[in-house]
């Protein structure tokens, strides 16, 4: 008898999955247009089967989760009975993609950083701060955090890590309903010297500043690979960051200023950059002089296709990030070297919009000081083409106010010569407009 042989289906060949960078930028979901027609929206964005966690991204919660709030699940895992870094997992997976004051969900970044270091810190209680037994998380206590800020001022961890720090905690108590927690950095001991970041730039970052021939530089790195010296010119010129430089295609994120959806007034140039950075904020940069229109050019010669990006087409955006941080070593840009960082090169384009608007080299330069009202359009403008949300962010880049030297009150201070309504020092949490 005849065997009769069934005939297989034929199987597709499977592709590898695009990145996120790639799906966003896919010509095929039309994204490659980012004007206000094509943006999504948050409200017609696909609704996820579980808070906090992204459609198709990340994994669905766990089957037997279903239908129960984060304290039903909390309840599943008793303290005393189930091991303490199982709870900060489930912690960690039930709270982590969100953010903890706002509605949004947080970046990847933000997710790996604040895992690693909760899984890390209940760790070091038993394994640093001299603890038997780490406390299950709903039972940490204050004599937890104590022992463990001693640990940090011994390790003398910077300002802003420990400040980063006490944040990760304060999202760890809000998730367990305990606003309030976390105290405030000196209740633990600490000075303000230990945990008072500097907003302002207390010395040049720049690349210039800190003696290096940029043009001279960027042709080296040209020479040894095309693309990141195009990569890092557009940092200089445009002042995008290094993953915006890398995700930059040239082509089809540059667009007429008619097609911005920027208002007539606001017009500075007749070609606009567009990019994405923090926060998913979308920004449009003015390609305004030959240098930027150059440097834009440049960045076409060296890619391969309208929706090309700057990165190497056979890595992916990791690995182009990974490369693009092995040239800034290899060419001496790091901090014990050379004085500075790949991100210098932004310090350096942002310090030059500050002086093409007030006539004067910033503050962290040794500017003088400037008129109240042209210095804070200065500063808004640094901190719009920085992409960032709050006017006193422009002074990380360009340095603190210079008040008027003495015997000639500013107009910003009163009488007693104490900053006044209005002025900068008064109200620098303003919103810097983003277009």
């Amino acid at each position: 008898m005849s065997r009769i042989r069934r005939e297989e289906p034929s199987r597709r060949r499977r592709q590898a999955p695009l990145s996120l960078n790639d799906r966003r930028n896919d010509p095929r979901n039309g994204s490659t247009l980012p004007s206000s027609s094509t943006r999504p929206s948050r409200t017609t964005a696909m609704p996820s089967a579980s808070p906090g966690r992204l459609h198709g991204q990340d994994s669905p919660r766990r089957q037997n989760w279903a239908g129960k709030s984060p304290q039903q699940v909390l309840d599943m895992y008793p303290p005393g009975r189930t091991p303490v870094n199982r709870v900060v997992d489930v912690l960690i997976e039930l709270f982590n993609p969100m953010h903890t004051a706002l509605e949004k969900t947080v970046s990847h970044k933000t997710r790996y950083e604040r895992a690693h270091f909760l899984r890390r810190f209940f760790r070091e209680l038993h394994t640093d701060a001299g603890f038997k037994l780490a406390p299950d998380p709903r039972n940490l206590g204050q004599r937890h955090v104590q022992a463990m800020v001693k640990v940090w001022q011994r390790r003398k961890l910077s300002p802003g890590t420990i400040q980063t720090y006490l944040s990760f905690l304060r999202g760890l108590a809000m998730w367990l309903n305990k606003p309030g927690f976390i105290r405030r950095p000196e209740h633990y001991g600490l000075t303000p010297d230990e945990y008072e970041r500097h907003e302002n730039a207390q010395r040049d970052k720049s690349w210039s500043g800190n003696g290096i021939d940029v043009e001279a530089l960027l042709a080296q790195v040209s020479a040894y690979d095309a693309r990141i010296g195009a990569s890092m010119r557009l940092m200089v010129k445009v002042g995008l960051r290094r993953k915006e430089s890398v995700m930059c295609r040239p082509y089809a994120h540059v667009h007429a200023f008619e097609e911005t959806g920027l208002p007539d007034e606001q017009r500075e140039a007749d070609r606009y950059l567009w990019t994405k950075g923090k926060g998913g904020r979308a920004r449009w940069l003015p390609l305004a002089t030959e240098e930027q229109q150059s440097a834009i050019a440049h960045a076409r010669s060296v890619v391969c296709g309208h929706d090309a990006h700057m990165g190497a087409p056979d890595r992916d955006l990791k690995s182009n990030l990974r490369r693009l941080d092995y040239a800034l070593r290899k060419f001496g840009l790091t901090k014990r070297e050379s004085g500075t960082t790949g991100h210098g090169a932004r310090h350096d384009h942002l310090q030059g919009q500050y002086q093409d608007t007030t006539g004067t080299p910033a503050p962290v330069r040794g500017g003088g000081p400037v008129d109240r009202d042209l210095d804070r359009q200065a500063r808004l403008r640094v901190a719009r083409i920085a992409g960032h949300a709050r006017l006193r962010s422009a002074g990380a880049y360009i340095g603190a106010v210079r008040r008027s030297p003495a015997g000639s009150r500013d107009p910003a201070q009163g009488e007693t010569g104490k900053p006044g309504p209005g002025s900068i020092g008064d109200d620098g949490d303003t919103a810097a407009p983003v277009t």
